[in-house]
């Protein structure tokens, strides 16, 4: 097994999934910051660091069941009307029940930050709200989140030859992958789920952020039910466009930032 370390395909492999998975958990790395600021600010580390390790617990054992998950690809329910068609599969019922309630989350954080509160509503709020109750959210779309990374994952390794050996081989540099990207992310998250939490503007576009990738779950459920409406089937939206703009979003808020900034040292200026 260890032999496999000196093939070079195995290591450009290895970079490319750690990669993917690094990507992938952007949106899972959003979610945990937003949902464990509601915590005091004692417990978030704690929060994140928890909903991190189930993230990484979940899509291990997702992968140690890859002939369960490529299973629930068979039709459980079909409607076919004139203007209706739908085959329901496990796999699509998992990714629109991820992406509603991801929407419902995100539209419900949203009004209640727009409604606004005052800052004892606020610690009121944060002492209701306990750590096991926003480990069980984390954990609720891990499983979504896991599922659609481990899915991408498995298409990237769909080439290989299918002996014991090579699968084995698969398998394992899927699992190192995921473990690396998610060491990675857990040193990254903390400081990340700082700076969200300082700054309101940076809160609001992540939960924009987590609108789309809710809107991007649901189609991807819809399409793999096969959802066909006046004959026209639900297509697949690329995630490259969710990140591009991401990307292009994140920009703005930067030159956002620095054009504050620069405001905030004229105005100090002008007072000295």
């Amino acid at each position: 097994m260890l032999e496999m370390f000196t093939d070079p395909g195995i290591w450009m492999a290895l970079l490319t999934l750690v990669f993917l998975e690094i990507v992938l958990g952007i949106d899972n790395i959003l979610f945990i910051s937003i949902a464990s600021n509601k915590l005091p600010q004692s417990e978030q580390k704690k929060a994140t660091n928890i909903g991190l390790f189930l993230a990484m617990l979940l899509r291990v054992i997702l992968l140690f069941g890859i002939s369960y998950l490529t299973a629930m690809d068979k039709v459980i329910y079909h409607l076919d009307m004139s203007w209706l068609k739908v085959g329901v599969t496990g796999q699509s019922l998992i990714m629109l029940g991820g992406g509603l309630f991801l929407l419902y989350k995100s539209v419900q954080e949203i009004h209640h930050k727009v409604e606004g509160h005052e800052e004892d509503a606020v610690k009121a709020a944060k002492a209701k709200v306990s750590l096991n109750s926003v480990i069980f959210q984390i954990t609720m779309i891990n499983i979504v989140f896991s599922f659609d990374s481990i899915l991408t994952a498995v298409g990237m390794t769909t080439g290989i030859d299918k002996s014991a050996t090579s699968y084995d081989e698969a398998l394992m540099v899927m699992v190192i992958a995921v473990v690396l990207s998610m060491v990675i992310m857990m040193v990254f998250a903390n400081p990340v789920n700082k700076f969200v939490s300082k700054h309101p503007t940076v809160q609001m576009l992540g939960l924009a952020f987590l609108i789309l990738i809710g809107f991007i779950l649901v189609s991807e459920g819809a399409h793999m039910a096969h959802l066909q409406i006046f004959n026209t089937e639900v297509g697949v939206i690329p995630k490259g466009y969710l990140y591009f703009t991401i990307a292009f979003s994140l920009g703005v808020e930067a030159l956002n930032f620095r054009l504050r900034r620069n405001a905030q040292e004229e105005l100090a200026a002008r007072d000295s």
